[in-house]
């Protein structure tokens, strides 16, 4: 029979997803510290808490792997309590409970004060932008808002994460000057949509303004905007950006697809023409902005015009960040009621001649950059690099800049400036000058 183990407890807090998640533990993790608990991020711990992402298959499927890992592991006694939180459980919590009993509680997206109750913990409302951050010291995370008001057919997000609630100026400049103080560098903004910031509490879009306001935190040298929605875009967010030297030339834009018919099944609420425009005004106001877009191909219809009218465009619009994914039908969204025609093998080899296609884009903008000076932030040493970022890229998902290391000593965290000397599709090389 499994005996509890002596030691002394240690929260091990394991976190799947998305930033919006990674953001949440460090909420969480903030908490439990403030109450005297032991805590750590994906180390060893008698008590485990699996903050899930729900969002699509592959998702779904590693977190209830990772479930199953750590109701195994409390089973051979090398953990003693397993909680499972985030948007897994938030969507599936009932069928949850029946097919994995053992985890001790599943608590949904907004019953954090419900989890730190069952770790023996106090939810403390004055701890406005406490965090135990887990990125590398020199960015962060910033949540400006929850939830989603789109109302897009594949998106299972709104189910997960409710209503938009945006998070007013006052706490988030609170929050940034303690990452600040903290040694945080560059924050970036997050959100299902942060185009939609401020409708709720100041009753206009209002995302200009709270730059306004982050900019003169003292300490942040870069912003950078993650998770903007096409229609309704506030241009004024814009003029900020090429008129202040913090916010980085740089916006994630998903825009799923461009084919009218698809755009129209997805409830988009735009057309081609439209967002070829809004494209354009972007490149107008702010030339050199880098601008990156996520797309889904294989959705429900999706035929080989519809196909070729998106990898055309691509080949046209020539974005500086691109990534695909496959279409993923998801239970009690509007689209699980059209048929998931699209053969899993064809969606397969539709994103990967998109990837294919844009690694050539970015091979041919990156060659363009031989010889420029630009600025970098130094992330970490790999390996006989040490590998850093211009403003044009974002931490993990974007080309990064590798500097011999056997030439010059950099530190974590630090700005410099270099000039790159070649280039391959999404990696630069470059010399500090």
């Amino acid at each position: 029979m499994r005996t509890k183990s002596l030691k002394k407890n240690k929260i091990n807090v394991v976190t799947l997803g998305c930033s919006k998640n990674v953001y949440d533990s460090e909420v969480l993790m903030g908490q439990l510290k403030a109450n005297g608990k032991a805590v750590a991020h994906e180390e060893e711990g008698n008590i485990v808490v699996i903050n899930t992402c729900g969002f699509i298959d592959n998702a779904k499927e590693e977190s209830v792997n990772t479930i199953l890992d750590f109701v195994q592991k409390k089973e051979s006694g090398d953990v003693d309590k397993v909680f499972v939180t985030g948007c897994l459980s938030e969507r599936y919590k009932p069928d949850l409970v029946k097919e994995i009993p053992d985890v001790d509680q599943y608590f949904g997206t907004t019953e954090l004060p419900q989890l730190l109750k069952a770790l023996g913990a106090d939810y403390k409302h004055e701890l406005i932008g406490e965090r135990l951050t887990t990125t590398p010291k020199n960015y962060a995370y910033l949540k400006i808002a929850e939830g989603c008001d789109r109302p897009c057919s594949f998106c299972a997000i709104p189910l997960m994460r409710g209503k938009h609630r945006s998070t007013p100026i006052e706490d988030l400049v609170v929050e940034a000057e303690k990452l600040a103080a903290n040694g945080v560098k560059e924050m970036i903004l997050i959100a299902q949509d942060l185009t939609y910031y401020g409708l709720d509490l100041y009753k206009k879009r209002n995302l200009a303004e709270l730059l306004k306001a982050l900019v003169k935190v003292e300490g942040i040298e870069w912003i950078r905007l993650h998770y903007a929605f096409p229609t309704g875009f506030p241009m004024d967010v814009l003029e900020v950006m090429k008129n202040e030297s913090k916010i980085c030339n740089y916006l994630d834009i998903p825009l799923q697809h461009i084919s009218d018919k698809i755009l129209k099944s997805m409830r988009r609420g735009t057309t081609q023409a439209k967002t070829t425009k809004l494209l354009q005004q972007f490149r107008e106001a702010v030339p050199n902005m880098a601008i990156r877009t996520t797309l889904i191909v294989g959705y429900p219809g999706e035929t080989d015009e519809d196909f070729q009218t998106l990898k055309q465009w691509v080949k046209a619009m020539r974005f500086e960040r691109l990534g695909c994914f496959t279409y993923s039908h998801e239970e009690n969204t509007h689209a699980y009621n059209l048929e998931d025609d699209v053969p899993q093998e064809i969606k397969q080899a539709r994103a990967n001649e998109i990837m294919e296609l844009q690694s050539q884009i970015s091979w041919e903008l990156n060659q363009a950059k031989i010889g420029q000076t630009l600025r970098v932030v130094i992330d970490r040493k790999e390996g006989q690099h040490f590998v850093g970022r211009t403003e044009f890229d974002s931490p993990d998902v974007d080309n990064e800049v590798l500097i011999d290391a056997s030439k010059v000593y950099l530190k974590t965290g630090e700005y410099t400036t270099v000039t790159i000397t070649d280039a391959a599709d999404f990696d630069l090389y470059a010399e500090v000058c």
